[in-house]
């Protein structure tokens, strides 16, 4: 039997830029709602409060079309590599897509960016064509991996030991539901409760895409919501291309480290470069990651081509060439990646060989991300922030009445500062940009404590404008159970720019109950704690921006009244006199003359 006809965008189609904006606005309606339904009926916290998921329509290609804004870029960034996995899988076992059918993915060798964010896909006929799909993707809270949760499995040795691989998998076959598949995610997963049940929401939001896009089809046609698409992702590309264009040309690099595992005798696994190359030619840009570390063959750091590199790097091209406080509601779209080459050679961090495990590709990304920001900083250091602090995700599980509970916590990093502003405080960083867990939602539903959530207390990195302060978060375990963390930022202090001081690094600390205490890794694997135990997170704080000697006084008696400095430090790091509450001129002026000379 053959498959269905698949519609294809048509070039030549024309379109008013009003009735395509107002397309366009229909579109990203549909995605917002589709997130919204998808946090209401989700069971875990980690979609339902920190909106770790993604919601997006794609136009039968997997151009992505429109994506919900309140989802995490890490989620709806990877949703058109998504399809084309699908589509390679289903192809190569010489399967169709038809009407009915409901398709499972989380392939990180197949657009996926990493195992436990799976995606549901419907497809969209229309008059029995392909037209488009309805997609969503969530964290989800375990996936079989070897130990509880789905984060921190930093032990991993191949993509086998990540948990299970759904690679194309219809848990809908033209309207049948496959109950075995849904045994098997039954009999296979840590709290399935949670997990199933997150499934089943993300597949009725996708459902609910698909509604709403046939209906939009119903009042404008398909033929002008394909010229509707192309306009639109022409106007970005076009947008994009301007930025470039804007640039002086040549190759601009930069480098950073990250952590690997530092408790690790192999020097191989520690310290690995993150190298970027941006090269600028007229109104195209080519990031080129050639010298970065060789992959970990036997660790989990390494990072998806398609799914994760790939996202990292569009997002954080597109946040400051096309920054939304001055170019406004750019439509996300395909169009934006067209000026965009990436080069990565296979067997690198950042293009690993199967399967080579990447289930905690997320710190690794970030860095890259940072690094990207620092090569750009060399040409537009108006746009940028110093380094950031990275963040760290732990996986909380234990057992209740022969039941396992898993919880997923995200500890904020901090950005560095940027010309104008100080660098944001306890924030998710670049391409990620959950939120936290309420910490009533948390101690209502999980034998945890929050014993503290603070900022930290040490002097914010300096610069004339200066560095994002890192959090403070202490668990305390509530009965017997166990964590495990990947992370990243304890060796290297994050990047000060021009003149600006590095930041901190980031700190874990294990306090047992019995007074014992243990000074951990940013990468923890499985790790048992017993009631009472504490696990203590100080977040890293992000690099200054510019010359702490011309930050405004005014600024800095506003850090001391606020506790983030001393009298002491303003005057050491700043070059400011503050005498009985206010800023002493004359002193201060005295000092930054003695400094300057």
């Amino acid at each position: 039997m053959n498959a269905p006809a698949t519609i294809r965008p048509s070039t030549a189609d024309r379109i008013d830029p009003i009735t395509a904006a107002v397309i366009q606005g229909a579109l990203e309606n549909i995605a917002i709602e589709m997130g919204h339904k998808l946090m209401r009926m989700s069971y875990s916290s980690i979609i339902r409060e920190s909106e770790d998921f993604g919601a997006a329509l794609t136009d039968a290609d997997g151009n992505q079309l429109c994506e919900c804004k309140m989802s995490t870029p890490l989620q709806s960034g990877p949703i058109p590599g998504y399809i084309r996995g699908i589509k390679r899988a289903l192809a190569a076992r010489g399967e169709t897509i038809r009407p009915g059918d409901v398709i499972m993915h989380n392939d990180p060798y197949g657009g996926a960016s990493h195992g436990p964010d799976v995606s549901f896909t419907v497809p969209i006929f229309v008059d029995g064509a392909l037209a488009a799909f309805s997609v969503t993707t969530a964290h989800h809270l375990d996936i079989g991996s070897a130990t509880p949760g789905s984060a921190g499995i930093v032990d991993a040795v191949d993509a086998y030991a990540e948990g299970l691989q759904f690679k194309a998998i219809k848990v809908s076959d033209e309207g049948r539901v496959n109950r075995a598949v849904w045994q098997i995610l039954r009999d296979n997963i840590r709290a399935p409760q949670l997990v199933v049940g997150d499934m089943e929401a993300q597949i009725k939001a996708a459902e609910i895409g698909a509604e709403r896009f046939l209906a939009l089809v119903g009042r404008y046609g398909m033929e002008q919501i394909t010229a509707a698409a192309d306009h639109l992702m022409d106007y970005s590309e076009r947008l994009m291309r301007d930025a470039i264009r804007a640039l002086p040309d040549g190759t601009y690099a930069a480098e950073t480290r990250i952590d690997g595992f530092l408790d690790d005798p192999n020097p191989a696994r520690r310290d690995l470069p993150i190298k970027v190359a941006v090269t600028v030619a007229g109104d195209e840009i080519t990031v080129d990651l050639t010298g970065t570390a060789p992959q970990v063959s036997d660790r989990p750091i390494n990072m998806p081509f398609e799914g994760t590199v790939d996202c990292a790097i569009w997002l954080t091209l597109r946040s400051i060439l096309l920054d939304s406080a001055l170019y406004g509601d750019v439509p996300q779209n395909a169009g934006l990646t067209r000026p965009i080459t990436i080069v990565a050679p296979k067997g690198c961090l950042a293009n690993p060989i199967f399967p080579a495990p990447t289930i905690a590709r997320f710190t690794p990304g970030n860095a890259m991300a940072d690094t990207l920001m620092r090569a750009l900083s060399q040409i537009v250091p108006e746009q940028v922030s110093a380094g950031v602090g990275n963040l760290r995700v732990v996986s909380f599980s234990g057992l209740q009445e022969g039941r396992h509970w898993v919880h997923m916590e995200i500890f904020e990093g901090s950005y560095g500062g940027r010309f104008g502003l100080n660098g944001m405080d306890a924030v998710d960083t670049l391409y990620a940009n959950t939120r936290n867990n309420p910490i009533e939602d948390i101690e209502s539903h999980l034998p945890i404590r929050v014993d503290r959530y603070e900022l930290r207390n040490d002097a914010p990195a300096a610069g004339q404008w200066r560095g994002g302060i890192g959090s403070v978060r202490e668990f305390t375990l509530l009965s017997d159970g166990a964590f495990s963390i990947e992370g990243d930022g304890h060796s290297q202090r994050p990047w000060g720019h021009e003149g600006g001081e590095a930041g901190r690094p980031g700190e874990l600390t294990l306090e047992r109950a019995d007074g014992g205490t243990e000074i951990l890794p940013s990468k923890v694997p499985y790790h048992e704690a017993r009631h009472g135990d504490r696990v203590l997170a100080r977040g890293p704080n992000g690099g200054g921006y510019g010359d702490p000697l011309k930050r405004e006084p005014a600024a800095v008696l506003d850090d001391v009244l606020d506790g983030h400095l001393d009298v002491a430090q303003a005057a050491a790091l700043y070059g400011v006199a503050i005498r009985d509450g206010a800023v002493d001129d004359a002193a201060t002026a005295a000092l930054r003359q003695q400094r300057a000379a």
